[in-house]
């Protein structure tokens, strides 16, 4: 072999692996999305921004992983086991801190936030049957309250206490996702059960459809005692089967989150493409009808990632 050809063939050699070293790199950028239990709204939500990414990410590579939600999802990401997770602001809130109680055993200082996404809605949903209508209502019945340590769980004790009860004041407490729960309320296994989703979750679209429900009511002076990030808000008429009015219930804001060791490119990627991609997230969920640009940023409760903080510079959101 002459030196001019051995030549030639290193420098094809050298640049073959140039060539190749971004595609090597793009096929590392995983990102494995935390969501919830398949039938809430977590995992829709999670299902349409895996589609997403997969499709306008160069070199993505996109799972959805169906969870117990909020609090584990965020210690899964301390652990660095996903990169993006949906939660609820309150358990944000406790993972920031390090709240014991309620399942952070240290401050996960890793997580990082992308944006405010849709509020969740309280909402209590009894058995036609056992007649409840008002938090009162429920002393004395079975009631499920999400997985324990859950953020639906966490929602269903603040709520309590801010009404001056405890689980101590329930016939029975259950601790089941959403699913099971209903299926427990069609075998007649259970009185009621509370959920905290975004408006028309599945579960209780089934659940109303097979049987008569009544919509616990949670008064407005209940989420003026819970406060931030508790708000007051409906659950309008006809939004289940056989609900004919209004109810009034309480709310707090979901997040799409993440942790320090992602890519900046890839938070920004992340950031990008949820908000130039909305009618897809619609189209998987109507819960999804609420994210927008202008309200991203409200009530976060952790620090941006500065990929994020990218994409708010430049659509204008930050100076």
């Amino acid at each position: 072999m002459t030196k001019a050809l051995t030549r030639s063939l290193r420098a094809l050699a050298a640049g073959a692996a140039i060539a190749a070293a971004p595609l090597a790199a793009q096929a590392e950028q995983f990102i494995n999305i935390l969501t919830g239990g398949t039938s809430g709204v977590y995992y829709p939500i999670g299902v349409a921004l895996s589609k997403i990414y997969g499709e306008k990410i160069e070199g993505a590579r996109t799972q959805v992983q169906a969870t117990k939600a909020s609090v584990e999802n965020l210690n899964l990401l301390q652990q660095g086991k996903g990169e993006l997770a949906l939660a609820l602001g309150d358990s944000v809130k406790y993972a920031w801190e390090g709240n014991q109680e309620v399942g952070f055993n240290a401050p996960l200082s890793k997580l990082r936030g992308i944006a405010a996404v849709y509020p969740n809605y309280i909402q209590i949903a009894a058995c036609g049957e056992c007649g409840a209508m008002t938090l009162a209502d429920l002393k004395g019945t079975s009631m499920s309250v999400g997985a324990a340590k859950s953020g639906t769980e966490l929602n269903a004790r603040a709520i309590l206490a801010a009404a001056g009860m405890s689980y101590d004041d329930l016939g029975k407490v259950e601790y089941l996702p959403f699913a099971e729960s209903v299926e427990l309320m069609k075998n007649r296994q259970l009185d009621v059960t509370l959920q905290s989703a975004g408006l028309g979750v599945a579960s209780l679209k089934d659940l109303a459809t097979s049987q008569p429900i009544n919509m616990v009511a949670i008064p407005a002076d209940v989420a003026d005692k819970l406060g931030a990030p508790y708000i007051a808000a409906t659950i309008p008429a006809g939004t289940y089967e056989g609900q004919t009015a209004d109810v009034p219930t309480v709310a707090v804001v979901n997040f799409l989150i993440t942790h320090e060791d992602v890519t900046e490119e890839t938070a920004y990627q992340m950031t990008k493409q949820l908000f130039e991609n909305l009618p897809e997230l619609v189209a998987a969920h109507q819960a999804a009808k609420a994210i927008s640009l202008e309200g991203a940023l409200n009530g976060m409760p952790v620090p941006l990632h500065p990929g994020a903080e990218r994409f708010y510079r430049e659509a204008g959101i930050l100076n």
